[in-house]
């Protein structure tokens, strides 16, 4: 099928972004720059041919692999400095491709090796979306970064991480997350966690329903209280396709309590989630009416952007600006900023954009 609609076009066009690493999403010539500084040996140190090495050891099919991949970006991502760049090149890069809200999540207990607490972590971090936002704003574009605290889901940290981030909260912190392999380490294993952050009144998403099935999906939403699924793709299996698919209590549940599903089509391609891009329930699941959201997961790994995956699903599926709105918005409305903040951005930034593209 053929794109309706032109890839420059959707670069232009308000987009939000609600799953998205920021150790998956680094420059290749910055990894090359900061693995020089600290002696880290990477594979080449070519930035053209980095670029190409990580999206083919991403693209293995094996979400353990996909993985792998992280140690070159987390090593060079171990100073104040290293992260303040790499948070503040990844607000820039992500406005540059017309990204008006992003939650940019990343695992402060892996960037301790240089002697940083966790609290001067973040802080850097911090600073930098917020030298990126700034400078996006001097170059004529427009952005709004939440960021969102991960606790890796085989560690023992996530009440500390909880903690931490529900301190930064009034920073520039939105959120908290859980990753990592799921097989073996379900969500459950953080219940503390999850009960801390809802006594707190804080928001939260867990990685579900990638690598691993229904169940993960049943324990991060009936046990833990997600109020996002981090992926999410394998709700499909609680669907019996037909002329008129059947929806089984879990899949039912999640669509009428609107949970949102942040979708990652790339990225389930290369993990095995899903064979191609032809073959992603994201239409279906957008057919039912699921709130749907599209999503990079890593940029780097995945050789894309937020343009890119809404070209891909445009190309694949035939949709159209009010299907690519329809998304948008969703996303927008599953933020995990205040209300009003949201409406605004919805009113005065995507409808006002989307309604011009529609004419």
């Amino acid at each position: 099928m053929v794109a309706t609609i032109r890839y420059e076009d959707i670069v232009k066009a308000p987009k939000a972004l609600l799953h998205d690493h920021l150790d998956g999403g680094l420059r290749p010539a910055t990894i090359v720059e900061l693995a020089a500084e600290v002696g880290h040996e990477l594979p080449t140190t070519d930035p053209e041919a980095l670029g190409r090495w990580f999206v083919e050891a991403a693209d293995s099919g094996s979400l353990e692999r996909y993985l792998e991949t992280f140690a070159h970006t987390v090593a060079v991502m171990q100073t104040a400095p290293a992260l303040r760049r790499v948070a503040r090149e990844c607000a820039l890069d992500l406005a540059a491709d017309g990204v008006v809200y992003a939650e940019v999540r990343f695992a402060p207990e892996q960037h301790l090796e240089q002697d940083l607490s966790l609290d001067e972590v973040v802080e850097a971090v911090l600073a930098g979306f917020a030298e990126g936002t700034a400078l996006a704003v001097e170059a004529g574009l427009t952005i709004r970064v939440g960021t969102l605290l991960t606790a890796m889901r085989h560690a023992a940290r996530s009440q500390e991480i909880a903690e931490l981030a529900v301190r930064h909260r009034d920073a520039g912190v939105v959120g908290f997350d859980i990753a990592g392999a799921e097989a073996g380490f379900p969500p459950t294993r953080h219940l503390d966690a999850f009960e801390y952050l809802q006594r707190e009144n804080f928001h939260f998403t867990i990685h579900a329903g990638e690598a691993f099935g229904l169940p993960s999906i049943w324990q991060a939403i009936q046990w833990c209280g997600a109020d996002r699924l981090g992926h999410g793709v394998r709700i499909v299996d609680d669907i019996t396709p037909g002329g008129t698919p059947v929806l089984g209590r879990l899949a039912a549940y999640v669509r009428d309590k609107r949970i949102p599903l942040e979708l990652c089509p790339s990225s389930n391609v290369q993990t095995g989630a899903v064979d191609s891009i032809a073959d992603h329930p994201i239409g279906l699941l957008r057919d039912l009416r699921f709130r749907v959201t599209v999503n990079t997961d890593n940029r780097l790994m995945s050789g894309t952007s937020m343009s890119r995956e809404m070209f891909l699903l445009a190309e694949t599926f035939g949709y159209g600006w009010r299907e690519l709105q329809w998304f948008t918005i969703n996303a927008m409305k599953s933020a995990f900023i205040p209300f009003d903040e949201r409406l605004r951005i919805i009113d005065e930034v995507i409808k006002p954009a989307y309604a011009k593209l529609l004419a």
